[in-house]
């Protein structure tokens, strides 16, 4: 235990680095000037150079060489485990490279953020090519054994390949595309409702709602903060500190409410982590698949549903007092309404996992394949005039609406469709234990769900992997079949598609 004690130290040491890094690129992302951009860069490639070298360092290895033959428990056999894949993997990468390619994504950010102002994707090539050059220098570094897109794939949900996600998209794309066919035609008789042009809620507004919102799902406010940016995201800084953002459209209050319950999901995890094993992996979330089984479980299971909207309208109409009488039929009508548009954070849930599917074709096709830089736009575009029949009309709506490429951050995609398949099949499992799940939501008392996700999500970490947590949790091994049964019934519903 003496040797446990010694490496139980480094470990978190090396997390809390790691939490530095996330603080310093929370604050990149809200609050710091553009003039901060080089120092940021710089002191962000130190702090990983340092992270690397504690990871690296020759004693770490000969800590886990010993303990893994150690009689340990559960939670510590976890951190052994992890923490072997973490140092074996960063033992294949140079300081130098680590150092390089942090600083690169700290300016390429910056260069993102200005392009999708701008709608100028030459503004941002340069900083692309080189993240994704130094991508394909560090899938050299840790070694194909299948194909160059796996190693990526990897990163984000271990063990899932381009052999998963091939039939598993697959799958989902020849229901799908029926689903949205069968909707098109009854748009066609019925249109759906829309909110009326002129109208307009202020941001002020819309920050109070998304709070009360955000409150009553179970974010602890004392323990963390809401904020705008370019792009929301959610960061759990460290115990005690989670952060979430979104975005403001006052044409359009669905897109900041819907952003809020997302990052609200994604935070609640953070919150409900089991802090007594804080800054290490054991005490960390374990993929990035579980994660968004969170945020889209409180997006979409919870929030785009009649029940929801029936618990939220009093807090809505006392936020717009100005909006029409609408009722909560109205307002779920309103919010889930099915159509082709160019954003995926705004999409419906028929049209959602096609989003995610082009941008995964796309990253097979820039490291698997042989596209280049220059060609992407047009590729882009081209994909979704077929997929979508849409022509996009700039990039800012097209291949530099999402912040993914700017962090580094390919192969990361496919973890949203893995998130709304462990949504669905937790909604199963979970009504089979709380009874009707709308009821619940309706009254306004959304705290047994969020108890019935903390034993069995939150509270276990990384104790287990992705695939053995949600069995654990479900009774089942992880399936597509939940999703689509609540897709085709929800919508076949919503459409009366008979």
């Amino acid at each position: 235990m003496d040797l446990y004690e010694e490496f139980l130290k480094r470990v978190q040491d090396i997390h809390r680095l790691g939490a530095l890094q996330g603080h310093l690129g929370w604050d990149q992302e809200v609050l710091m000037p553009a003039k901060g951009a080089q120092a940021r860069g710089e002191m962000m490639a130190w702090l990983a150079g340092q992270r690397h070298q504690q990871l690296t360092d020759g004693r770490t290895g000969e800590l886990l060489s010993a303990l893994e033959d150690a009689n340990l428990d559960a939670d510590q056999a976890a951190n052994v485990r992890e923490m072997r894949r973490m140092h074996d993997q960063a033992a294949r990468l140079p300081q130098s490279f680590v150092e390089t390619f942090a600083k690169a994504r700290s300016e390429a950010l910056v260069a993102w953020q200005e392009a999708r102002s701008a709608s100028d994707f030459e503004a941002f090539k340069p900083s692309l090519e080189r993240l994704i050059a130094l991508t394909r220098e560090k899938i050299d570094l840790l070694g194909v054994t299948s194909t160059p897109y796996d190693v990526l794939l990897d990163e984000y949900e271990v063990g899932m390949t381009v052999e998963d996600y091939d039939p598993l998209f697959a799958g989902l794309k020849a229901r799908l595309v029926p689903l949205l066919q069968a909707i098109t035609v009854a748009q066609s008789s019925t249109p759906d409702p829309s909110l009326p042009e002129g109208l307009r809620f202020s941001v002020d507004a819309q920050k109070v709602f998304c709070k009360a919102v955000s409150a009553n799902m179970g974010f602890d406010f004392e323990a963390g903060r809401m904020d705008a940016s370019t792009h929301p995201f959610s960061a759990g800084l460290w115990p005690g500190d989670t952060r979430f953002t979104t975005r403001f459209d006052e044409a359009d209050p669905f897109s900041c409410l819907y952003a809020v319950m997302h990052e609200t999901g994604h935070a609640l995890y953070e919150q409900g982590l089991d802090h007594e094993h804080r800054f290490t992996p054991r005490g960390g979330a374990v993929s990035l698949g579980v994660h968004e089984s969170q945020s889209r479980f409180w997006e979409n299971q919870i929030g785009r549903t009649q029940a929801f909207w029936k618990a939220a309208l009093p807090w809505f109409n006392e936020a717009f007092p100005d909006a029409p009488t609408w009722s909560e039929v109205d307002l779920n009508q309103l919010a889930n309404r099915v159509e082709r548009g160019f954003i995926r954070v705004e999409a419906d849930e028929v049209t959602y996992n096609l989003h995610v599917m082009i941008r995964y074709e796309i990253e097979k096709q820039l490291f698997n394949g042989d596209l280049a830089v220059d060609d992407l736009p047009t590729v882009w575009n081209t994909m979704f005039k077929e997929w979508f029949d849409l022509d996009v009309p700039e990039d800012r709506l097209g291949c530099l609406q999402d912040i993914h490429w700017s962090m580094g951050a390919f192969g990361y995609f496919p973890t949203y469709t893995l998130g709304n398949l462990y949504a669905a099949q937790l909604l199963e499992a979970m009504s089979k234990d709380l009874g009707d799940i709308d009821e619940r939501v309706a009254s306004g008392d959304w705290e047994p769900m969020l108890a019935w996700l903390g034993p069995r999500i939150h509270l276990r970490g990384s104790q287990v992997t992705p695939a053995q947590l949600i069995e654990d949790a479900t009774g089942s091994p992880p399936s597509p079949e939940p999703f689509l049964r609540y897709v085709e019934e929800k919508y076949g519903a919503l459409y009366k598609l008979g």
